[in-house]
């Protein structure tokens, strides 16, 4: 077989020609896009990266920023409890206060109204024991109740125990002022001259004498020198009654114990068999 050279070359001559056209016109634009397109991606990559650290950086000071407001806003639930707390232990106080002031304002008033109770009940008595004083010794005696009271005045000075008597005599002898007689109603003459004679008797000596009115001794007569004294009056015997009242008035102010009613068993009625 003979080899036609010629045709050989040129076919080497166009397969040359077709590999620089290839590599001119084909090869050279794909390598050239392929670099392109890595340098893009590289590019993109890179900035994709510069991104994600930014985001990064974002994200972390989000966080260091949500932590910082939770930590504010525990603080400021905690101060908010703590005010809260110390709010009502202020409105609690203020009223336990109120509850003890009106406490206290109430058992004022009770005091005040038991005792003006007491009041009126020791002027009704106090009349009533006048007026029945008054017409049993206006019965029994031809003389009037102040009269009386000065008679048994004078009679409790002449009785009066050594020790009392020594007691009071000195404080006569002491005092540099005259003694002071009171008296719930005026004295007559004859009435200050008794009692004059009576002192001086009783301590056996010149007695200086000052006489004066003194209602609130409730039908009585005082004698006083130097911080002592002695007297009578009805207001030792009304204050005794007062006592009792008073002590009977708290008894009755006292809550009753509450009784439960007793309940009675139930009995059944008895059924008598009935006789044929």
């Amino acid at each position: 077989m003979l080899i036609d050279w010629f045709t050989v070359g040129a076919q080497a001559l166009n397969f040359l020609i077709l590999v620089w056209l290839m590599k001119r016109f084909l090869y050279q634009p794909i390598l050239h896009a392929i670099d392109e397109r890595e340098k893009r991606i590289a590019a993109e990559l890179a900035d994709a990266t510069v991104k994600q650290a930014a985001a990064q950086k974002e994200r972390d000071d989000f966080q260091k920023k949500n932590e910082e407001l939770d930590g504010q806003r525990a603080a400021l639930m905690s101060k908010a409890t703590d005010d809260a707390k110390i709010e009502r232990q202020r409105l609690l106080e203020d009223a336990r206060k109120a509850a003890d002031a009106l406490t206290a304002k109430r058992q004022e008033s009770l005091k005040r109204e038991q005792q003006d109770l007491n009041d009126q009940i020791t002027r009704r008595t106090q009349d009533e024991v006048f007026a029945i004083a008054r017409k049993a010794l206006a019965d029994l005696a031809t003389t009037s109740l102040e009269e009386r009271i000065g008679e048994v005045f004078t009679r409790r000075l002449h009785e009066m125990d050594d020790s009392a008597k020594g007691v009071l005599g000195e404080a006569l002898k002491t005092s540099s002022d005259a003694a002071l007689v009171r008296s719930a109603f005026e004295l007559s003459s004859e009435q200050r001259a008794a009692i004059q004679n009576a002192v001086n008797e009783t301590f056996s000596a010149d007695v200086r004498l000052h006489f004066e009115t003194a209602p609130d001794l409730i039908s009585g007569i005082e004698l006083s020198a130097n911080g002592q004294k002695v007297a009578w009056s009805i207001a030792g015997y009304l204050a005794s009654l007062e006592k009792k009242v008073g002590e009977l008035l708290i008894e009755n102010a006292k809550p009753k114990p509450k009784v439960e009613p007793k309940v009675e068993p139930k009995v059944e009625p008895k059924v008598e068999p009935k006789v044929q």
